[in-house]
């Protein structure tokens, strides 16, 4: 052997054992994350699995929300529409509303609005025009007319009856004075 050689073979047994070295402690740090691995995995499927389930509520929460606003926003709309009906005099209330109810809706600013054309009316003024096309949903102006029969009630005495205390087993003479009492209401005429 040359002092080349010589020297040159401690430097290669040198690297050599660096070799090794590096390659057990590559092994031993494989086998210390295949050993951790599958726990992090499970941990980290479970934090994704409540995550998605997270997310999931929370959808079903702001839609549930937007929801509830709708159905709050069209039960103001509605009793909004119905008390300006009221307002105007309007004796069949609901019938009007179902008429009415579709050509209505919010504007941009949230006022009620009703839409003619091209022409955007307040919904006050539309109602007012509404009622004043249709009177037939108006109260009559006068209660009778030619040849209307007029009759008053006679101030007779009026019944304490209660139907809701009939009932069975109930003491002989009460039910009696029950008796006695739909049979003077039944004998009364009708126009009374």
């Amino acid at each position: 052997m040359t002092n080349e050689e010589i020297s040159k073979a401690p430097a290669e047994s040198e690297n050599s054992i660096r070799t090794v070295i590096a390659e057990v402690l590559t092994e031993y740090m494989d086998l210390q994350k295949s050993k951790s691995e599958p726990a992090y995995k499970a941990e980290l499927e479970e934090e994704r699995r409540k995550r998605e389930g997270l997310e999931k509520r929370l959808n079903d929460l702001a839609e549930e929300n937007r929801r509830a606003k709708e159905r709050a926003e069209e039960a103001e709309r509605s009793s909004s529409i119905r008390s300006e009906l009221q307002k105007l005099g309007v004796a069949k209330v609901d019938l009007a509303f179902r008429a009415v109810k579709d050509d209505i809706t919010r504007s941009d600013d949230g006022r009620l609005i009703a839409r003619e054309g091209q022409r955007e009316l307040d919904v006050k003024d539309y109602l007012t025009k509404f009622v004043q096309e249709n009177p037939e949903l108006l109260p009559p102006r006068m209660s009778g007319g030619a040849g209307t029969n007029i009759s008053h009630k006679n101030s007779g005495p009026t019944s304490t009856f209660d139907i809701d205390r009939i009932k069975p087993g109930m003491d002989p003479r009460e039910l009696e004075q029950i008796r006695k009492e739909i049979a003077r209401i039944a004998m009364q005429p009708a126009n009374q």
